[in-house]
């Protein structure tokens, strides 16, 4: 059997977006840090809910194109980001404001799906109206911390960075961007790219400030 063909076989195009997933503990580490200090300082809510978000309404499109790859890895996404929302609301001292986010955004979905599924007869425009709003959604969440690199610069620390997470980032985007090019689906493919991107960019950061850097930093001013 030629490379090719191997590249094109189903097995491997399922495998694909899977090759992440046991990277999975890289984004529990939020998590634990909850659970064994039964707190969520320095924790962020909203990645969580925008991911869980995310992965929603790439379930959606997964189902609709009879996607299984997108059915079943997506399907675990929501239910991870699931259960980090619930220990976070759990630990959080202030959970009127956390839910009125969840509760916003949830909102915001529902219309979005009920738009797509009550008012678009047409399969194929509701298939491609839904795979554009999921790669804008994707895009927006990626280039969303950009804001917050400009201020690791200026600070010259990287202490908020998770280098774990940026690893599981890079590869998870890579490996979709290379299934959605096998499957030709510029849906899939283009909205990963500024993933592959701005982990890149995060690296760089790491190497140019090393957190054990500032650490020592920190133990000098204290």
């Amino acid at each position: 059997m030629t490379v090719s063909g191997d590249l094109d076989s189903p097995t491997v195009l399922f495998s694909l977006p899977l090759l992440p997933l046991p990277l999975g503990p890289c984004y529990s580490s939020d998590l634990r840090h909850m659970r064994m200090t039964r707190r969520v300082d320095n924790v962020q809510f909203l990645p969580f809910l925008t991911t869980d978000v995310n992965n929603l309404s790439w379930l959606s499109y997964g189902t609709l194109k009879e996607d299984w790859t997108l059915i079943v890895v997506n399907a675990v996404g929501a239910v991870l980001q699931s259960l980090y929302i619930l220990v976070y609301l759990h630990y959080c001292p202030r959970k009127h404001a956390v839910l009125l986010q969840t509760a916003t955004l949830l909102g915001v979905l529902l219309l979005g799906f009920g738009y797509f599924w009550l008012l678009v007869p047409n399969i194929e425009a509701r298939l491609q109206q839904l795979g554009l709003f999921c790669s804008i959604f994707t895009i927006s969440m990626y280039l969303s911390p950009l804001a917050d690199l400009a201020k690791i610069v200026q600070s010259k620390s990287t202490q908020s960075l998770s280098f774990s997470l940026t690893i599981a980032t890079l590869l998870t985007s890579a490996s979709w961007t290379l299934y959605g090019f096998r499957l030709r689906d510029p849906y899939i493919m283009v909205p990963n790219l500024p993933g592959i991107l701005t982990s890149f960019i995060r690296l760089w950061l790491f190497w140019k400030y090393p957190q054990e850097q500032d650490r020592n930093y920190q133990l000098l001013q204290t």
